[in-house]
């Protein structure tokens, strides 16, 4: 595995989707989390689900996220920077 695609851990995926644009949804007891993105005109761009009790997240998991957040695996690590 290259040392640009390291293992996630919760925090920097939630720094990434913040940088992203999105937003968390109120937590309804469950460890999934599910972070939202929405246009200007309240349109629902994108939702992605984090779940943090599984990090660090591999690179399966990493790619998952970045599908459902609209992005390649190599645009979502590079919102870390």
């Amino acid at each position: 595995m290259s040392g640009v695609f390291h293992p996630l851990t919760c925090k920097e995926v939630k720094r990434i989707l913040k940088e992203l644009g999105f937003n968390p949804r109120p937590i309804k007891g469950t460890s999934h989390e599910q972070w939202v993105k929405y246009s200007s005109d309240g349109k629902l761009l994108g939702k992605v689900t984090v779940d943090c009790p599984k990090a660090p997240f591999g690179p399966d998991l990493v790619s998952s996220m970045a599908k459902q957040a609209g992005v390649s695996k190599r645009e979502f690590y590079a919102a870390l920077k």
